[in-house]
Parts: C-alpha cells; sequence; structure tokens
C-alpha cells in the first residue's frame, strides 16, 4: 500500500491523482491533502478521503473548514494552513509518496522539504525545477530518492530512457502541439484577445499553463526542466512541435536509434506510472494505433515565439536568471490576462527582466525566493511601464480555467 500526499489536491492533477487513487483501493490511500481557497473542493475530498491531515490557504480558510468538518462528524481531521501547513503535509510522517502539483513557486517549500524528508515524489510542478531544479535534483540524490516526473513529456521521456543508459544518449526531444497560434502571423500577435489565447487545440489546462502554452513559454520551462531532470545541457534537449500531441517526447541514442512514448491524452497515466514505478500495472486507459497516420512535425519558429528562445538563453546562464524567468512570466501573463498588456508584450517583459537579472548562483531555497521576488518586482515595473504607454482598451471577458 502506497500512503499519498498531494499538494494541489483540488487543482486537475490533484483530482486526476484521486481519480487514480480510486481506481486502486488495494493499492493506494491518502494520508494528507494540501489545496488552495476552494473549501468545497476540499471539503468533499475530505469527506470522501478522510485524510489524517488537511491544509488550506489561510488561518480563516482554515477555521471554516474546521468548522464544517465538525458538523460532518470528522473533527479527527487535523486542519493547517499557509506555507507551514503545505510543509506538514508534505513531510507528513505516513506519507510514503508526495504529489507536487501546486501550480508556480508557491509549492517550492513544500516541495523541497518533501524531498529532504527522503520521500519520493512525483513532480507535477515544473516551476520548482525551473527556480530551484539545482538544489532539488542534488537533495534528491543525496537521499537517494528517485524525482519522477508527472508532466506528459518528461514523463515519455523517463519511459524512453528504460530502454537505455544516459550515457549512450544523444538528445532528448521534447514535442509541443504549437498552441492555437502556431499558424497565426505574427503581425496579429498584438491583437490576439484572452478568449482566444486560452482556446488549446489538444488540452484542457488551467489558465496561466494555457497562455504558457499560446506562447510556448511552457516548452521552454519544460526545457529547463528536462535539463535538471536528466542532467544534459540545453543543446541536447530539442523541441519538435507536433500539432497531433500523439508523440510525447522521444529519445534518441547515440547509435541513431530513437524510442517515442505515445498514449491517449490522459494525465491519469502518467500519474498511474509515477505512482507505480518501477512496475506497471495494467489500466483501461487504452491509445487507437491507427490514429498513427498522420503525424506532423517542424522546428519551432523561435523568433515568432520569442519565450523559447528567453528560456534556452537563461538555462544557459542558470543560476537566478531562470527564476527571473519564472518570476517574470507569472507577472507578465496575469498582466495579459487582466488586460493591463498586451498578448505580444509578455516577452517584452520577460525579456527585460532576465536581461537586468545577474546569473548569480543560489545555494539555498530562501535565496531562490529572494531572487524571485526581485523578478516579480522588475516586472511589475515593466508592466506598469508598458501599461501606461497606450491608451486602456476593454478587458476581454475571461474564459474561467480550471
Amino acid at each position: 500500500m502506497r500512503r499519498i500526499a498531494i499538494l494541489g489536491s483540488t487543482g486537475s492533477i490533484g483530482r486526476s491523482t484521486l481519480s487514480v487513487v480510486e481506481s486502486y483501493p488495494e493499492r493506494f490511500a491518502v494520508v494528507a491533502l494540501a489545496a488552495g481557497r476552494n473549501l468545497d473542493s476540499i471539503f468533499e475530498q475530505a469527506k470522501r478521503w478522510k485524510p489524517r491531515l488537511i491544509s488550506v490557504a489561510s488561518g480563516n480558510d482554515g477555521e471554516k473548514l474546521r468548522v464544517r468538518l465538525r458538523a460532518a462528524g470528522l473533527e479527527a481531521i487535523e486542519v493547517v494552513s499557509g506555507s507551514e501547513g503545505a510543509v506538514r503535509v508534505a513531510t507528513h510522517p505516513e506519507a510514503d509518496f508526495v504529489v507536487s502539483a501546486i501550480v508556480g513557486v508557491a509549492g517550492l517549500e513544500a516541495t523541497y522539504a518533501a524531498v529532504r524528508a527522503g520521500k519520493t515524489v512525483g513532480l507535477a510542478n515544473k516551476e520548482c525545477l525551473v527556480a530551484a531544479g539545482e538544489l532539488i535534483t542534488a537533495e534528491a540524490q543525496r537521499q537517494g530518492k528517485p524525482l519522477l516526473p508527472i508532466d506528459s513529456e518528461h514523463n515519455a521521456v523517463h519511459q524512453c530512457l528504460r530502454g537505455g543508459r544516459m550515457a549512450e544518449v544523444e538528445c532528448i526531444w521534447l514535442t509541443a502541439s504549437g498552441g492555437p497560434f502556431w499558424k497565426t502571423p505574427k503581425q496579429e500577435f498584438s491583437s490576439i484577445s484572452v478568449e482566444q489565447a486560452l482556446q488549446h487545440p489538444t488540452w484542457k489546462m488551467g489558465r496561466r499553463i494555457t497562455i504558457d502554452s499560446a506562447t510556448l513559454m511552457n516548452k521552454g520551462f519544460e526545457v529547463i526542466e528536462a535539463c535538471r531532470l536528466f542532467g544534459l545541457p540545453p543543446s541536447r534537449v530539442k523541441v519538435l512541435v507536433h500539432p497531433q500531441s500523439t508523440i510525447h517526447s522521444m529519445v534518441e541514442f547515440v547509435d541513431g536509434s530513437i524510442l517515442a512514448q505515445f498514449s491517449v491524452t490522459d494525465m491519469r497515466l502518467p500519474i498511474l506510472y509515477a505512482l507505480t514505478f518501477p512496475e506497471r500495472i495494467a489500466s483501461d486507459m487504452r491509445f487507437p494505433v491507427m490514429n498513427l497516420r498522420h503525424l506532423e512535425f517542424s522546428p519551432p519558429d523561435m523568433e515568432k515565439f520569442p519565450c523559447l528562445r528567453l528560456a534556452y538563453m537563461a538555462a544557459e546562464a542558470g543560476g537566478s536568471k531562470p527564476v527571473a524567468l519564472n518570476a517574470a512570466d507569472e507577472v507578465s501573463v496575469a498582466a495579459f490576462l487582466d488586460g493591463s498588456i498586451r498578448f505580444d508584450q509578455i516577452s517584452q517583459v520577460i525579456e527585460a527582466v532576465i536581461s537586468e537579472t545577474d546569473a548569480g548562483q543560489l545555494e539555498s531555497i530562501g535565496q531562490v525566493l529572494e531572487a524571485d521576488a526581485r523578478g516579480r518586482q522588475a516586472a511589475r515595473e515593466k508592466v506598469a511601464e508598458l501599461a501606461g504607454s497606450r491608451p486602456p482598451r476593454p478587458t476581454p471577458a475571461i474564459v474561467r480555467g480550471e
């Protein structure tokens, strides 16, 4: 029986993880959950799974949840809050596997604490490795525990690498759908609306990651994540645009052989793989092989999608640059979503911030968080500058994500 703690239990990855747990009750148990402010969802999860411990965003939310749990006869569930509460979930003594799925740098401290506590960690939060990958992977090596990727592309690479040794790897190929604007002329990027940018052609995801997919920044983060997870330089992590999203990633070996992983576009499959590694167990998720009849591949256009180019630059520089990249992206995407800047100005904010950031090495999570704060402040200043340089425009209606 594998005992699981989930960081981000009410998000899409958290809910998919609980779906996997429900399908295999003889294999998995839930002992701790960390959520944000969605009290209705976490209350329903508490009733269904009866974990030992729940963490929510704030102390006020925690008290509201305690009242509801007492009324439901679930007062035995301990409720904590804030970043300290998430750390307690990540380090719960009964948990032996932690799913890291809190979006953004908000999940960094808890994820690092789980690794330091000797937990096996399933990573669905790419920002942790973008911002503090060197620290996290070094600690995992010291603990002798694997970091198992849940992100579909890195999960696919992990599966392909079972066909050879790292010393035999020539390069990794990460596939990208290209997002909704792959064929849109660059001159039209300044008029792209929020509604258009939130229409991903393949995946149903949260709002920030959907915008990141539209700018190809999400793929840039995945390049950095792959460098950290698999110990390769950026020059050996390549990107291919593959609109069908059938092949999730490929590994090319030194003899010219290439192994590709393809499967249904269902996040439950990489979650199941991570939760059961090194085993493989039976599931009902089947890919229709005849769908392989038509597959397209093309190189990414880094002039049209400068965010990917900026991610490679940050990966090469290392240190504080990837932290600034992520911080600036989060601020600029939020500014685009609320109508403060245009779609094409997202990359302008990011480039300005990382160009001003020193590539100093970071030796602690505290230093990472300080660099993150500096990057966010610089990005907010750049957003204010851009927002003030043009007439205000009406804020488009925002399509609510998960």
